[in-house]
């Protein structure tokens, strides 16, 4: 009896569909660090290294899709992309949930608490850069569309818009984290040398978030300038 690969199973539609499955995952790991948050806000370790132990499995999931299509991307793409493009995206997808995982992982080293007055503007800041992980998944959905037009016509400008709003929230993100940054140190005293240093990395990484997010949105501009 012959095993069939179900990820491998989605290239007889296109490599889009893995793609697709990929960032999905990616978000998914992406939308647990705004609860993963709460969790540590309100002392629940348990809970704390539940959603870390999530964001892990996902993250698990998200690399053995990325195994498979890095293995199995044929060479040669009968469509009006490159096969180069499509891997580039996939790295960015996949440091969206390398990135979630790094945060989970810090949350449990060691207790990590944070005074009102940074926390809310954190989770402001961590809700707008997952919000960009959405809409990139967003834009990922319209590509069948995509293929059925040969990347043009109104789909395509239909996400070239998607693709001007991704670039525009994430520029918020920046305005946002420089707010938090500054909280952070103005109550360094209060919350300790050693976790301000680790909030510090911590504020990077929920940034970089939207910032892969954004960058895989420019390669799908590439993409649709081709």
């Amino acid at each position: 009896m012959v095993v069939v690969n179900p990820l491998m199973q989605l290239f007889g539609q296109s490599p889009f569909k893995p793609l697709q499955e990929h960032v999905r995952i990616a978000i998914q790991c992406a939308n647990e660090v705004p609860v993963l948050f709460k969790e540590v806000k309100d002392g629940n370790e348990k809970e704390v290294e539940a959603c870390r132990e999530s964001i892990y499995q996902l993250e698990n999931q998200a690399d053995e899709i990325k195994n498979e299509l890095r293995a199995h991307l044929p060479k040669s793409l009968f469509m009006p992309v490159d096969r180069r493009d499509l891997l580039e995206i996939l790295d960015l997808q996949d440091s969206i949930a390398d990135t979630a995982q790094d945060i989970a992982g810090m949350m449990v080293v060691r207790p990590m608490s944070l005074p009102d007055l940074v926390y809310e503007p954190l989770m402001e800041l961590t809700h707008q850069c997952v919000s960009v992980c959405n809409h990139l998944g967003a834009v990922m959905e319209e590509f069948d569309g995509l293929l059925e037009t040969g990347f043009r016509g109104a789909e395509s400008e239909k996400v070239l818009i998607m693709l001007d709003q991704l670039n525009e929230k994430e520029t918020q993100t920046d305005i946002q984290a420089i707010k938090v940054m500054k909280l952070l140190f103005e109550n360094e005293e209060e919350i300790g040398s050693v976790s301000t240093i680790m909030w510090d990395r911590v504020i990077h990484w929920v940034g970089d978030l939207a910032n892969y997010s954004e960058r895989a949105g420019n390669r799908h501009r590439l993409l649709l300038a081709h």
